[in-house]
């Protein structure tokens, strides 16, 4: 037996529906699939920012414009008020 790694997700009819298509050449032939889902804690830490992208965009082009007209924080200063351990 041959094993093949690939994603997909679950629709809301409880299909399968992979990411990509499996590139094999003997079709059709019956398989056997294992679905992994992920624990809620997974899934948190893997969607640590999902801030959108227009935001991120935004906040740089605020973050440029500052930079250009000399607003800048001192690096020693930026670091002030943040417990990084």
């Amino acid at each position: 037996m041959k094993a093949i790694e690939v994603t997909g997700r679950i629709d809301p009819q409880g299909n399968l529906v992979l990411d990509q298509p499996i590139q094999e050449t003997t079709y059709p032939h019956q398989v056997r699939v294992i679905v992994l889902i992920p624990e809620q804690a997974e899934v948190e830490e893997d969607d640590l920012d999902d801030t959108p992208v227009e935001e991120i965009k935004a906040s740089l082009r605020r973050a440029l414009q500052q930079a250009k007209m000399g607003q800048r924080l001192p690096l020693s200063q930026m670091w002030e008020g943040i417990d990084a351990q």
